[in-house]
């Protein structure tokens, strides 16, 4: 069975909510983090509803909105989130008003909408939908295991479409904390051209990216999903190779036959090696590119790089602000998204032309 990607919608630190990624509208932000670039929210949720919800819910349920609408659809037959840490500001103003308040007189809605799934259930609650609904928490891989479960239901039959999607957001105290973990860069950059760095650190990001999954095939499709693999902590680059090979010998393809290849490059000297050996010797004939120079990097962001990877597939059309070497640009029918996060949890997903 064939599974498609029937519609996108995403909300990013880019001007992606009209699903399009053009060179002359790309934004250059000049922050700490890399911060969403939001909508006018009531043009897409009801007020009385908007006054209650924090914005990494605003993100989320206005990016399953822009994704319902691109692809025609009114409602689905499950929904599936993730994301890797939750809804922060909720948290962050229960944690403050236990402070302020001595533990008493709480108000129990920013306790109530902290929990890791309220973005999926608040879908449902405007979409009416009783049918299945899960929400997936497990750090870097928390896309990959909500895509993992998305592709299962419908290939047990148990669903015809389904509504994929993930949101983490960045808040000023969460940025503060990381930076202790030495995650970030500490100097100034100019975040375009991250894969330059040769430093410590990646640049901070956040966003929401949704998509509705079919098993009908359709000319409006944008992409198909062939293959997930997910791994932890290779020993060796050796080890990536060869699983690697597996994977792709396992969907009937030659490394000469992925015709591009987007990586999870952000910037950190040592976790950008892996990808450095990978564009030198397995994929040396495949178009090289990359997106957290875009985004930031996020627990969820390899759902950014599977909706530009739709957008190019279905378009054939490679921006500029994204390619790392010179390949002659041919037709692409075969797309590889290879990421890690922290060089712990890794993830390959393969998409092809419709």
């Amino acid at each position: 069975m064939k599974i498609f990607i029937k519609g996108i919608g995403s909300i990013s630190p880019q001007n992606t909510i009209q699903n399009t990624l053009i060179d002359a509208d790309i934004i250059q932000h000049h922050t700490e983090y890399l911060k969403c670039i939001e909508p006018v929210y009531k043009n897409y949720i009801n007020p009385v509803s908007l006054r209650r919800m924090s914005r990494i819910v605003k993100m989320g349920v206005t990016a399953a909105q822009l994704c319902l609408k691109d692809a025609n659809l009114t409602n689905t037959d499950a929904i599936i989130t993730a994301t890797g840490l939750g809804c922060i500001e909720d948290t962050e103003n229960f944690l403050n008003s236990i402070i302020a308040n001595e533990e008493k007189l709480l108000n129990p809605t920013p306790f109530i909408q902290s929990t890791h799934n309220t973005v999926g259930s608040q879908i449902a609650i405007i979409l009416k939908c009783n049918n299945y609904n899960a929400t997936h928490v497990h750090k870097g891989s928390s896309f990959e295991s909500a895509l993992m479960d998305a592709l299962l239901l419908m290939k047990e039959n148990e669903a015809n479409n389904v509504l994929l999607g993930s949101s983490d957001e960045m808040t000023p105290n969460l940025f503060k904390i990381t930076q202790r973990l030495n995650l970030w860069k500490k100097e100034p950059i100019n975040h375009l051209k991250l894969s330059e760095c040769k430093t410590k650190g990646s640049i901070a990001g956040e966003g929401a990216a949704f998509f509705a999954l079919t098993n009908e095939a359709n000319t409006s499709n944008y992409a198909v999903i062939n293959a997930l693999d997910v791994f932890y902590k290779p020993a060796t680059n050796d080890a990536i190779d060869q699983r690697i090979s597996l994977f792709l010998a396992n969907n009937q393809l030659k490394t000469d036959e992925i015709d591009l290849v987007v990586y999870g490059i952000n910037g950190d000297v040592k976790s950008d090696g892996i990808y450095n050996h990978l564009m030198e010797s397995v994929f040396n004939k495949s178009t090289s590119t990359y997106y957290k120079h875009l985004c930031g990097e996020y627990h969820t962001s390899t759902s950014f790089a599977m909706w530009l990877s739709s957008i190019i597939l279905k378009n054939q059309v490679v921006p500029n602000i994204i390619k790392l070497n010179n390949q002659p640009i041919k037709p692409i029918n075969n797309i590889l998204i290879y990421n890690h996060y922290l060089n712990k949890n890794h993830s390959l997903i393969l998409l092809s032309k419709c």
